[in-house]
């Protein structure tokens, strides 16, 4: 799937970058275009592989390219003031070759959560091929007014993109990690997952076609009726010797014979393991409205029957009727299994943001109605003591 992807804010701009670093070290070729939009200069700068020519500075008149402070209401009044400068950099896309836009944004901060719904919203009424929105939640211990962010940007940001790809940073933090270490891991597991995903149904050369392929259409129809998005993932190393591939699959002795029983087991194993361990935002699965499966890895381990056995198990799980699967050819030393579940409405996660960003208001309009009182005593105070001058 050929993606134009739009790194919006910090977070955004550096999952961008390092999709990039990904097609460049695996020649993938999924980001046919990529864009890099903020308020703070310094950000920009700090990128390594979004083009100088492709990073859009915003709201220069209103913050002198020092970003809004995690005021994503100022974020979302920066981006639309500066929606036609942003576009100018996207009418560079080869919008032709081009399967779908990916906005992507962490949510907790001003630029990024304020603006790319703003974005989202712009690109849907120019353009005919899905908008698809990656959002990052902050964790817990980042901070209330993080919270507060996230949980207004979210529910805009699900209404103004085709999906909402949601990744949330309170699963996948490791304890006494620091921040920056932290987020360079999280935004590795990011593009680990969406690239093997989006990845899916494009051939590369010198590798094997799929027997069952999984290209753009079936991604597009799995997201399609918009809503909220989760990813599970699981992985089985392969071992490569001069023999030819060797594998745990096998339980074997280093034939080069893979024993079709093992394998498909194994891939059933692969795609529960994937469905029902940590997903990027977890969820009750039971009630996904649409789900769909990729198996990549050497296509002597992709058992067309161990597939089909994963497909009829989510269906099962799920209770939908709408899941696809297929298999990705590559040569990695590894077999993944990639779960795509669309349309998920049980997210414990989301109703507690939701419930704590109303905490969060109602101090916040607690200590506003607190101040206005005490300037009304202060004013009131010094009226007293002044004496009269007539």
């Amino acid at each position: 799937m050929k993606l134009a992807m739009i790194g919006f804010g910090q977070a955004g701009g550096k999952i961008v970058d390092r999709f990039l670093e990904h097609d460049d070290r695996t020649g993938s070729g999924i980001v046919r275009a990529a864009v890099a939009v903020n308020s703070a200069k310094a950000d920009l700068m700090g990128l390594e592989r979004i083009p100088e020519e492709n990073r859009v500075l915003i709201g220069q008149a209103e913050v002198n390219g020092h970003g809004v402070g995690a005021d994503n209401e100022l974020g979302a009044e920066i981006a639309e003031n500066n929606v036609d400068e942003i576009q100018h950099a996207i009418d560079s896309i080869p919008t032709h070759e081009v399967d779908a836009f990916l906005i992507v944004a962490g949510m907790g901060g001003g630029t990024g959560s304020g603006g790319a719904p703003v974005l989202a919203d712009h690109l849907k009424r120019i353009y005919t091929i899905p908008v698809y929105g990656l959002g990052v939640l902050p964790g817990a211990d980042e901070g209330g007014i993080y919270t507060l962010n996230a949980a207004r940007s979210f529910q805009t940001f699900v209404r103004e993109t085709d999906n909402l790809l949601v990744f949330d940073n309170d699963s996948w933090r490791q304890t006494g990690e620091s921040v920056e270490g932290s987020y360079d891991q999280i935004n590795g597991e990011i593009v680990r997952r969406f690239a093997i995903l989006f990845g899916a149904g494009e051939i590369r050369e010198g590798e094997d076609v799929a027997e069952s392929v999984v290209d753009s259409s079936e991604i597009i129809n799995t997201l399609a009726g918009g809503g909220v998005s989760t990813i599970g993932f699981a992985s089985e190393d392969v071992e490569l010797e001069s023999g030819g591939l060797l594998s745990r699959f096998t339980g074997g002795d280093g034939g080069a014979e893979l024993d079709t029983a093992e394998t498909t087991n194994r891939i059933t194993s692969l795609v529960r393991k994937a469905t029902l361990g940590r997903l990027t935002l977890p969820c009750e699965v039971d009630g996904t409205e649409r789900a769909l499966l990729v198996l990549a890895g050497p296509s002597s381990y992709l058992n067309r029957k161990g597939i089909e056995r994963g497909r009829t198990w989510l269906e099962d799980e799920t209770g939908s009727m709408e899941v696809r699967g297929g298999d990705y050819p590559r040569q990695e030393p590894e077999v993944d299994a990639v779960v795509l579940l669309s349309g998920v409405t049980d997210v414990p996660r989301i109703k507690r943001l939701q419930e704590v960003a109303i905490e969060a208001q109602d101090r916040i309009d607690d200590i506003e109605a607190e101040r206005e009182q005490n300037l009304e005593t202060l004013v009131a105070d010094e009226a007293d003591e002044l004496e009269p001058l007539f």
